[in-house]
């Protein structure tokens, strides 16, 4: 008996199982199971007897339990060894996950995300995952310079697709990879910024980096020293400095670089985020964007189209990247081939974020 104060907590919904669907559709548990694992057994009448009532019990099969028989768990996994606190405000990542989770989702595959520390621990968690059979293949982002992530995948037989380009361009041509591979041509990318800024007669350019030891920051380095060799601008003109991505390590950057005795007529930033943060600390020091400082964004966002003025900015299709991945894995796990793809190049979008210097 309950007083008026009391709440009747209800009893939680019990998920069906084999003997309720033998029970109403009067044969064996065996029968049920014959029927449900497509093996012989049961007569053609009895299977879709039993398949029928299976559906109106809203019967699902057991991820675990498929997977110890051998079967597919309809799970693919995602692990992400950045600092957490990167994550929340950058948008490359929710719109990649977007992509995949559209194709996901259409063949009703689940995504298993984690967050880790370092590419170790991330080692850990695959090893994990292929022993407890948890995934049927995984994705992997920020290829790293010397990554031991695809030997590793290649020695599991776990079917896995890397996200971004794997130390060099020319790899892709040349060398073989163990694992498949969707990749974008960050080195044409940064040569056609390099392009638009020279051109608008910028000769002192600094390039706000993501973190070094990822195959496309490192790209993006070389790509940015030897398109300023070719047009005889030394390091003291054009040069990169490193960072982790996040809004206040762009800032601060930023803060230094214009700290400089003759500092540069324009900046590149590595992601959205940093960017809009950089235009904020020129704004605060009373440096006019574009007059006195030109800036360009990597991967256009919302941000860069909200800020006034509005950011120049590379555009590409990352919510399509995502799908191209994703797809890629699945036609793995289907039994595909281990295959290189690449994405569109990203275009320049040009905004009112830059112009010709002001002065040299």
């Amino acid at each position: 008996m309950t007083t008026s104060g009391d709440s009747v907590r209800p009893r939680p919904a019990r998920r069906p199982t084999i003997k309720d669907i033998a029970r109403r559709a009067g044969v064996s548990e065996s029968a049920v199971s014959f029927a449900l694992n497509d093996r012989p057994g049961v007569s053609p009448d009895t299977r879709a007897r039993v398949r029928r009532v299976a559906q109106e019990l809203g019967w699902q099969a057991n991820s675990a339990a498929r997977a110890l028989s051998g079967e597919r768990s309809g799970c693919v996994g995602l692990v992400l060894a950045r600092p957490a606190h990167t994550l929340g405000v950058e948008s490359f990542f929710l719109q990649l996950v977007s992509g995949i989770q559209e194709v996901l989702s259409a063949r009703q595959v689940a995504l298993l995300f984690q967050v880790v520390e370092d590419v170790d621990a991330e080692m850990a968690v695959l090893r994990r995952w292929w022993a407890e059979r948890r995934v049927d293949g995984v994705l992997v982002v920020d290829p790293r310079v010397g990554d031991p992530r695809p030997a590793l995948l290649a020695s599991l037989g776990l079917p896995a697709v890397i996200i971004g380009g794997i130390e060099a361009d020319e790899q892709h041509a040349t060398t073989p990879l163990p694992v498949s591979n969707v990749w974008a041509d960050d080195s044409g990318a940064m040569a056609a910024v390099l392009d638009h800024l020279y051109a608008l007669g910028h000769r002192r350019i600094v390039h706000v980096a993501g973190m070094r030891g990822l195959a496309h920051t490192e790209r993006r380095i070389r790509s940015l020293r030897a398109e300023a060799t070719r047009r005889e601008l030394d390091e003291q003109q054009v040069r990169s400095v490193a960072t982790d991505y996040s809004d206040a390590e762009g800032a601060e950057a930023t803060r230094r670089i214009l700290d400089e005795p003759v500092p540069p007529t324009a900046i590149i930033y590595d992601n959205d985020v940093m960017a809009v943060a950089g235009a904020s600390v020129a704004a605060q020091r009373g440096v006019r964007v574009p007059i006195d400082l030109s800036i360009v964004a990597w991967d256009d966002s919302a941000l860069c189209r909200v800020t006034h003025p509005r950011l120049t900015a590379l555009v590409r299709d990352t919510s399509g990247f995502g799908r191209l991945a994703a797809q890629e894995l699945l036609a793995l796990i289907d039994g595909g081939p281990v295959r290189s793809l690449q994405g569109e190049l990203p275009h320049l979008e040009q905004r009112e974020s830059t112009r010709a210097p002001r002065w040299q």
